[in-house]
């Protein structure tokens, strides 16, 4: 159902691979509620994936960037706004890539340099994203800008590895970076920490079953699923949340704030 939320809005996704995707679902919804909207992912991604049915559904150009090349992302600024027709009132960065985890590295035992890849791809590449918008006055004013992330940057989940350090590292950009473009021009940065949510990327991490089994159970409400994530986007991009920046938000059923629940208390007395 529409209530037209971001009617006349213009926005860029980063990140949807295939119908699993966050940010695939993100982009069906915003199109629902009225938003225009340009797709974008990683030139290799974009020979994996299927974005291109997505770009027919709701009638998005696609432009491929690096999200670890300035150029690349100027590049997608510079056209995302020439095909909208004007300045972009939102973007969500749904972008996260472990090089160690793909290699089966423990965590006690990084290949650094790799890290600094993941780190590039999954962290860094926010501050690109921001700084590049900053410096080519790209957003509108009271634009929102949304990372996600999930909260293996605040606890420890082994199997989660670097990526932990990642997510911390995002999750300090959109604080550093909401302040700084809050005072410019009144855009705000969030990042969402949502439920383990089966995507294709999610679905690369050890043990990752079992994430979702022991979080469905100790979450009040249940995991989030990527459409509940998605609407929950879809909120942060409209203007109903203006004055909403600089904050980590959780999106996972309860989860974050839940000691034990008396579902996990049985599994444990079996």
């Amino acid at each position: 159902m529409s209530n037209n939320l971001l009617k006349s809005k213009r926005g860029i996704i980063f990140g949807a691979l295939n119908d699993q995707s966050i940010a695939w679902k993100a982009a069906e919804k915003c199109f629902e509620q009225g938003a225009s909207i340009v797709l974008t992912n990683a030139p290799i991604a974009l020979r994996m994936g299927e974005i291109n049915k997505l770009a027919e559904k709701i009638n998005a150009p696609v432009i491929g960037a690096d999200v670890t090349n300035m150029e690349d992302l100027k590049n997608l600024f510079e056209k995302s706004i020439e095909h909208l027709g004007g300045k972009i009132d939102f973007v969500l960065h749904s972008v996260g890539m472990s090089m160690n985890i793909r290699k089966g590295n423990h965590y006690t035992k990084l290949n650094h340099e790799l890290e600094y890849k993941t780190l590039d791809i999954s962290a860094l590449s926010l501050h690109r994203v921001c700084q590049t918008a900053y410096e080519m006055d790209a957003m509108s004013e009271w634009g929102s800008i949304v990372g996600l992330t999930y909260i293996a940057a605040q606890r420890v989940f082994p199997d989660y590895n670097e990526m932990a350090d990642a997510k911390a590292l995002l999750e300090s950009i959109a604080r550093s970076f909401g302040y700084h473009y809050g005072v410019k021009n009144k855009v705000r940065i969030n990042t969402i920490s949502q439920s383990p949510t089966r995507t294709t990327a999610g679905s690369g991490v050890k043990g990752f079953d079992g994430f979702i089994n022991y979080a469905e159970k100790m979450s009040p409400l249940g995991n989030a699923s990527a459409e509940d994530c998605a609407n929950y986007c879809v909120t942060l991009f409209s203007d109903l949340t203006r004055m909403v920046t600089m904050q980590n938000l959780f999106h996972d059923g309860g989860f974050s704030l839940t000691g034990v629940t008396q579902a996990v208390i049985e599994q444990m007395e079996k």
